[in-house]
């Protein structure tokens, strides 16, 4: 019996997907699981591209998500642009790319304001509050909320699923209590606080108001603990009387 001739057929190629920007995490020496990384060069991937398994992985959504791979004070991170292949992680915002550039290098006070931002621009009315007098308090209290209180004493609170608090003005206060939130305070005197695997950013200031130091850190490590507030002094946090 003769056999049927196989009929070949030629895949279609799959429509090139639009480069993603992101952020990256890298060891103090710029490597990532064994690879030398460098500022200013592009990296391709050859083969499968699967997230957590192969290919350039970095974070596309919420930038403090690059903190629960690559942990602050013993990282370095860039923003880099994705493209090519790209595939998705299903419990965060990492993805897998077989392209990379490494464009610039991002710093952690750099990271804490597009978290802000991030947040903020994502924000419903009813989830996201400001207040800019003195001894303003605002509270974000939904999925994503943002907070920001940039008066003199101004108290900002964000209690909901990867929310942000943000105080700004001298000896302000931010707290973030939810999951996976973030709380900053950059004006002089300011104090933060946040629940376990939140992350919290301080501000040194001198008497004229001009940076002397930055921390960031995450509660629950490096003896930061959950609900006390933390002021920056000397550049290490201590804690501050509330």
């Amino acid at each position: 019996m003769a056999c049927k001739k196989k009929t070949e057929t030629v895949a279609e190629a799959a429509p090139a997907q639009p480069a993603i920007l992101a952020i990256k995490g890298f060891g103090p020496d710029w490597t990532c699981r064994g690879f030398q990384f460098e500022i200013g060069k592009t990296y391709r991937h050859e083969g499968k591209v699967a997230a957590c398994e192969s290919g350039f992985h970095s974070i596309e959504g919420h930038p403090l998500e690059v903190f629960d791979y690559y942990a602050p004070g013993l990282s370095r991170y860039a923003e880099v642009e994705a493209s090519g292949e790209i595939a998705r992680h299903n419990g965060d915002s990492k993805i897998a790319s077989a392209q990379i550039t490494i464009k610039a290098e991002l710093h952690i006070p750099e990271i804490v304001a597009r978290a802000v931002k991030w947040v903020f621009d994502r924000a419903l009315p009813t989830e996201g509050s400001s207040a800019t007098g003195d001894q303003g308090a605002a509270s974000a209290t939904g999925v994503r909320g943002a907070a920001s209180a940039t008066g003199y004493q101004g108290a900002a609170s964000a209690t909901g699923y990867q929310g942000a608090a943000s105080a700004t003005g001298d000896q302000g206060a931010a707290s973030a209590t939810g999951e996976r939130g973030a709380a900053m305070a950059c004006g002089y005197a300011g104090r933060v606080s946040g629940a376990d695997g939140n992350a919290l950013f301080l501000t040194e200031r001198d008497d004229d108001g001009n940076i002397i130091a930055v921390w960031a850190g995450i509660v629950g490590r490096d003896g930061i603990k959950a609900g006390v507030w933390y002021a920056l002094k000397d550049g290490k946090p201590t804690e501050a009387q509330t």
